[in-house]
């Protein structure tokens, strides 16, 4: 599942977006170049072959290691889009172009918010919308909405099969999450249940809270990390971490992960802020441009599989360590982590700096964590859940195996019964 957002300030606009998605999903941050195309030449998306167009737009994008599309991404234009997955209570096609494929064409062919909706719209109205959303899942699907902005503003494009709505963003903070927020066209599509599962209400009420007093990127750097009111994750049984914008997996029934963060500051020159890794409150967001040639690190192949060539995977072994007990551990590096975040917001550096640097601060705090060896609090039934996620991805934890540790731990991450 997913949060994204929009904040209007008085010298412009401010985006973020949180993708949740499997929790062993690398995702990759890739820059493409503005390129020209052969008539008739075609393009191969993620499930589908189509056309393509003359000229596509340098581009800077979020991209699941197994989809052609992306999550999130800006082109050279300062257009900027997130998706969610929404859920019409008429079923979802098993094929067609991903959301993800949308967000990424609609980047490539477009120079405006404005123009990037109606690219979606062509396309989804000619190809449809559909396939497998999950390497891990094939067999779920779902349809998309969409928050698109430019520096000039920002709209919600809600999508069912190749039915569309869409309106102007005009307040100070627009959210959308993983349910339908345009209200006729919701009342026509809305599934009941599956956005209530997501706790999609609850997330998207909680980041137009916090968006409300955003002013910078700092702040909206600090809505991707909240776990509500505690402080730090509480876990449903169900549906883990899933009820505040910083996602992290556990739940039976719903097990989702935050997987990639990205915030834009699109007042003036578009600067866009990326952790490239899962967890945004176990990272540090790293400036990008899409105007500059940047080869990242998703050049390299990576899967579903731990790989300690892949930036990401790397990342995840502070990730997975701080999980042992959220509180004490990011207590051990989080103002660091805030410190150098504010350095560069004052003066950005340059983005291959910023990454080696950022890399090198988590790996030093993931050898803190190893050394303190804290206890794992988190409650059993959470345990056995994230050993087997970790088992799939084939990591070997440093820590004691699940039988050695002890029952009789508490959990400061709060889990909700």
């Amino acid at each position: 599942m997913c949060d994204t957002l929009v904040v209007r300030t008085d010298q412009g606009l401010l985006f973020a977006k949180n993708s949740d998605r499997d929790p062993n999903e690398a995702q990759l941050i890739e820059w493409h170049p503005a390129a020209e195309h052969h008539t008739g030449s075609t393009l191969a998306c993620t499930h589908l072959t189509i056309p393509q167009v003359p000229h596509t737009n340098a581009v800077t994008i979020a991209r699941p290691w197994w989809m052609w599309g992306a999550e999130m991404g800006a082109n050279e234009h300062g257009v900027t889009i997130g998706n969610e997955a929404v859920f019409n209570r008429s079923g979802h096609a098993e094929h067609g172009l991903t959301g993800m494929d949308l967000l990424r064409l609609a980047l490539e062919r477009s120079n405006t918010a404005e123009r990037a909706a109606a690219v979606i719209v062509e396309l989804l109205e000619r190809h449809g919308q559909g396939g497998s959303h999950s390497h891990d899942h094939p067999g779920f699907r779902y349809d998309n909405s969409f928050l698109i902005a430019d520096p000039d503003g920002a709209m919600v494009l809600e999508t069912a099969h190749r039915e569309w709505a869409s309106e102007p963003v005009t307040g100070r903070v627009r959210s959308i999450s993983n349910g339908y927020t345009i209200p006729a066209f919701a009342r026509a599509h809305a599934d009941p249940i599956r956005p209530r599962i997501a706790r999609a209400e609850r997330r998207r009420c909680r980041t137009t809270d916090l968006g409300a007093t955003a002013q910078g990127p700092a702040d909206l750097f600090a809505v991707t990390r909240d776990h509500g009111d505690s402080g730090s994750p509480r876990f449903h049984p169900l549906s883990g971490a899933l009820g505040a914008p910083c996602a992290h997996v556990g739940g039976h029934l719903t097990s989702t992960q935050t997987v990639g963060s990205w915030v834009a500051d699109l007042r003036g020159a578009p600067l866009h802020w990326v952790t490239a890794t899962a967890a945004p409150c176990t990272s540090v967001f790293k400036p990008v441009r899409v105007d500059r040639l940047v080869h990242f690190d998703g050049d390299k192949f990576a899967d579903n599989r731990f790989d300690a060539s892949v930036a990401w995977w790397r990342h995840e072994r502070l990730h997975r360590a701080t999980m042992r007990d959220h509180a004490a551990a990011t207590a051990r590096y989080a103002a660091a982590r805030d410190r150098l975040e504010e350095a560069w917001i004052a003066d950005p550096p340059d983005t291959r700096a910023a990454f080696a640097t950022a890399e090198a601060e988590e790996a030093a705090w993931y050898a803190d964590l190893v050394a303190a060896d804290l206890r794992d609090v988190r409650p059993r039934w959470l345990r056995r859940i994230t050993a087997a996620i970790d088992a799939a991805a084939g990591i070997t934890p440093h820590h004691p195996p699940l039988e050695s540790v002890p029952t009789e731990a508490t959990a400061p991450l709060q889990e909700i019964v």
